[in-house]
This record gives structure tokens, C-alpha cells and sequence, in this order.
């Protein structure tokens, strides 16, 4: 499978940065203990840090709302997934824990302050290609109903669209049942490319410490456009 950035996106972003991490042979199951316990500390501080610095001044959040609008969308119209979490944790609604694969993507989005989603590579097919969507872009997404990625960065497979850091696709949500998973990082573009690398290690340290199994790493850069998992 190999996993590349489409030529024109980055034309138009030279400076994008997608991070890749790539699991096989891992368990799936409810959190243990210890991530229930980080995530909820880490939402009830983050409550407490937004009193005085609103979501939107928050350095990784306001980067991807930067980006959105290089790209033509509309920010307030269509947050992206970390600003969308960290607003549900800025209102007190916290984030309830679903299975361990969920739970830590989005304890990593809220940490990093980027967009991040995780795919069952069971229900993906053939090579896959992170491209700007247009009009004609769009699928069922987790959020229960159809969502168009026009001037949205999306991810595709031979079946079509399945992943953006808007929202995600129903067809590739990790379960339970995932053995194999795909992870994007959609990195700030400002991060340096050796902090980016850094990032994803610990990444995928911590998620491989929860689920066990093995991981590769990669980073997609204008300089590295693909990479063969």
C-alpha cells in the first residue's frame, strides 16, 4: 500500500506536513484505567487553561484555521475535528471513553492541537492519496449524516473518499475487530520536520505501549510526497 500526497495539494501548500503511522497485529479493546483517568485530567486542565485563552487563540488550532482558509473553506462553518473537540471541552462536555484505538486519537489531537484520525486498514482498498476535495467530494460520515469536503484535504482509497480532518467515514472507523490501523497525523505545517518526526515516535510508542503489535512511522513532506507501507 502506498500512502502519497497529491502534486497539485502541494503546490498549493508547499509546506504541508502528514505524519503516518502505520499498526499491525494490535488489540483493540476498552481503555485501560490509566487512559481514562490522562484523558478526563487532561480535558479538566484544558477547561481550566481556556477560561483565559479562548479556543481559537490556542497556536495549534489556529494554525489548521489558517490553512482552512488558504484553502477556500470556511473555518466557522466547517471546524476542523480539533477545534471541534476542544470546543465540546471548553463548554465542560467532556469527552466519554469509547474504545482504546478512539480514546487515544483523541487524546492526541487535543495534545497536539491538530486534527488526527485513525482508519481500519480492513476496509480500505488499494493505495491511498490525501487530495483537496471539490464539490463532488463526500461520504457518510461518523457525525450521522453526508458531509461534502469542498476545499477540504481528504483521503482516498480505490472505493473513494474515506477520511478528513473535518470528519471521518463510517466505512474505515476503527472497532473493536481492528487488527491493522492507519493513522494521519495532519501536522502544523510551522513544525519543524525534526519535532515532526519526534511527535509521531512518542505517538507511536504510546499507542503500540495500549494496543501492543508493531508500527512504522513515516512523514509526508513536499520533499517525501510517499511513502510504501
Amino acid at each position: 500500500m502506498e500512502v502519497s500526497l497529491n502534486p497539485s495539494l502541494l503546490t498549493q501548500l508547499p509546506e504541508l506536513k502528514i505524519g503516518i503511522i502505520h499498526y499491525t497485529k494490535i488489540v483493540v479493546a476498552e481503555s485501560p484505567q490509566m487512559i481514562k483517568g490522562r484523558l478526563q485530567l487532561y480535558q479538566e486542565n484544558l477547561y481550566l487553561e481556556m477560561q483565559d485563552q479562548p479556543v481559537t487563540e490556542r497556536e495549534g488550532i489556529a494554525e489548521w484555521r489558517q490553512l482552512w482558509k488558504q484553502l477556500g473553506a470556511d473555518p466557522n462553518r466547517y471546524r476542523h475535528s480539533a477545534e471541534s473537540l476542544m470546543r465540546r471541552v471548553s463548554k465542560q462536555n467532556y469527552l466519554t471513553p469509547l474504545h482504546s484505538g478512539v480514546d487515544l486519537n483523541n487524546f492526541f489531537s487535543l495534545q497536539y492541537e491538530i486534527p488526527v484520525g485513525i482508519y481500519d486498514i480492513a476496509h480500505l482498498k488499494g493505495n491511498i492519496e490525501i487530495a483537496l476535495g471539490n464539490e463532488e467530494t463526500g461520504y457518510e460520515g461518523l457525525n450521522g449524516r453526508f458531509n461534502t469536503l469542498n476545499h477540504i484535504l481528504f483521503s482516498r482509497d480505490e472505493e473513494g473518499p474515506f477520511g478528513s480532518p473535518f470528519v471521518d467515514s463510517q466505512r474505515t472507523a476503527v472497532s473493536e475487530g481492528t487488527t491493522e490501523a492507519l493513522h494521519i497525523f495532519y501536522l502544523r505545517p510551522s513544525l519543524a520536520t525534526e519535532d515532526a518526526q519526534k511527535l509521531l515516535a512518542s505517538a507511536g510508542k504510546m499507542f503500540n505501549q495500549i494496543h501492543g503489535g508493531d508500527y512504522q512511522i513515516a512523514l509526508l513532506t513536499n520533499a517525501t510526497p510517499s511513502t510504501t507501507l
